[in-house]
């Protein structure tokens, strides 16, 4: 395959970031260019809740200046993506339409589990350096303008992730809202970070020690990875560079450490709020390592594209840690680990026999297999409304990986397993879903109430299912030496819809094993 130039642009809270990389399935990716540009967006969108007209003066006008330097490098494609100083606004809609019609370039809206997850993958692509480091107990920190990301490792597996108001502009924002000086800033910070930080500990961390730290941000990074900073090889620190760079900021200037660090005047004052919260960070956990990969968001943009194209492919494996993280939020709500993999099973099995008829792909699979892991996280609230309740929980947690459209099809999904499905002119009323992401979730729903009806039980009477479509039937065919009467006589409920999704009937056989 020819070799393609591809543009990665990231409109973020404090800096327009573009990088430009050449990219083939036998070369890989290749950065050829990184250009960036300083402007503060995310004051005004975190306190205004909108853009002034000069800042977005300044967006168009540099933006126009990235489009020339995409024909200059003859980019093929490109792909820009707002966070949250854009996602925040309350005139998106009207903003996106302005830069696209004064700039050309069409910004796309990244969720904050989106965003992270891209951050993630700019950090797995690292290959051999990420595996090692975790091989321990590991976090990633990922620090923003509005806000900061801890996800935690375990065996290699992300299984969690939270999101916190801890992002540097805001932080920033806060600080001077409280008129404080400079030089009372750091314990003002640890009372920030701790309120927060302390509550995390207990809920997430318990009794566990966190050994390695990841970091993602453009301060902290950027000066690990300098070879004059760091004691030991570039992008590694341990907490003696935490205390070596804070008593640099007690004895210097801001002026003098701009110039000794090679960084602009400017961002000292950030990085100074990034080092006391990530040295509070690391003190909570326990930790003793910091590595700072040095990857951005335009990176991570880069390597899903190559990915999507089937340009590279990754070692690690991105669905498990989707599928980790969902079966962490089900125990946390006590969810029936036994009863999912029954209805994971079942619900997969008829997924896999319908591919003909409902057209779905590999994501709408893995969204089906979320569902199925978290049918039944509602009931730690209620059992009698365990139906809103679920919606509400997988509503307010974060997947990461997920968007949030694809969240929304699981919650719903999930939701209407136990409730009396709504049909488009309804939901229309209080959802924004269209009307393919409501097809989705009336098929995916489909498949769960018929695998929910196959052990509603919840003894797990079958020791195989299988499945036979032919002539607009679905024969079901399962072993059990059991008595299935509650299962044959709740199936005709629950195939009624399944009937009228696809216009398939379902039929349930049984076969005695010997």
């Amino acid at each position: 395959m020819a070799v393609k130039t591809f543009a990665a642009i990231d409109i973020g809270s404090y800096e327009l970031s573009m990088k430009i990389f050449e990219v083939s399935k036998s070369r890989g990716m290749k950065e050829i260019d990184h250009i960036r540009h300083g402007i503060d967006m995310g004051t005004e969108t975190y306190t205004t809740g909108k853009l002034s007209y000069d800042r977005v003066e300044e967006l168009c006008s540099v933006l126009r200046e990235f489009s020339d330097i995409m024909k200059s490098y003859k980019v093929a494609d490109y792909v820009a993506y707002g966070t949250s100083a854009i996602r925040e606004t309350e005139n998106t809609a009207i903003l996106l339409d302005q830069i696209r019609q004064r700039t050309g370039i069409k910004i796309g809206v990244l969720s904050n589990s989106e965003q992270r997850f891209l951050d993630y993958k700019s950090i797995a692509f690292q290959g051999e350096g990420f595996r090692k480091i975790i091989e321990n107990s590991t976090a990633i920190v990922d620090i923003g303008g509005g806000s900061i990301q801890v996800s935690l490792f375990d065996k290699d597996t992300l299984v969690s992730t939270q999101n916190m108001k801890l992002g540097v502009l805001r932080l920033q924002e806060r600080l001077t809202h409280l008129d404080a000086s400079f030089r009372h800033y750091e314990e003002l910070l640890n009372e920030l970070v701790d309120s927060q930080m302390e509550v995390y500990k207990k809920l997430y961390l318990r009794e566990r020690e966190i050994e390695n730290i990841i970091i993602v941000d453009d301060y902290i990074s950027a000066l690990v990875r300098k070879k004059s900073i760091a004691k030991e090889k570039s992008g590694y620190a341990g907490k003696e560079l935490f205390e070596y760079v804070m008593k640099e900021y007690d004895t210097k200037s801001i002026s003098q450490l701009a110039k000794a660090w090679d960084m602009p005047e400017e961002n000292m004052p950030i990085l100074y709020i990034s080092l006391v919260m990530m040295k509070r960070i690391m003190e909570t956990m326990g930790a003793k390592l910091l590595w700072a990969p040095g990857v951005t968001l335009c990176d991570g943009i880069a390597y899903e594209y190559a990915e999507k194209n089937k340009m590279i492919t990754s070692a690690h494996d991105f669905e498990q840690d989707i599928i980790a993280c969902a079966h962490s939020i089900s125990k946390r709500y006590r969810g029936s680990k036994k009863r999912s993999e029954t209805l994971e099973q079942i619900a997969l099995t008829i997924f896999d026999s319908m591919k003909k008829i409902h057209g779905l792909g590999q994501r709408e699979r893995l969204l089906l297999q979320l569902s199925t892991i978290l049918h039944d996280c509602g009931k730690y609230i209620s059992m009698a409304n365990l139906g809103e309740c679920s919606y509400s929980i997988i509503m307010a947690t974060e997947i990461i990986g997920l968007s949030h459209m694809e969240r929304e099809i699981v919650a719903n999904v999930v939701k209407y397993n136990h409730l009396e499905f709504a049909y488009y002119e309804e939901m229309s009323r209080y959802s924004m879903l269209d009307r393919e992401a409501y097809l989705k979730i009336a098929k995916l729903t489909a498949i769960l109430r018929l695998a929910n009806g196959l052990d509603r039980s919840h003894k797990q009477k079958f020791k195989n299912v299988r499945t036979q479509l032919k002539d607009n039937q679905l024969t079901i065919t399962v072993d059990t030496n059991e008595d299935i009467t509650l299962e044959r006589g709740l199936f005709g409920a629950r195939a009624g819809f399944f009937e009228e999704v696809y216009s398939v009937r379902p039929v349930i056989r049984q076969k005695r094993t010997i």
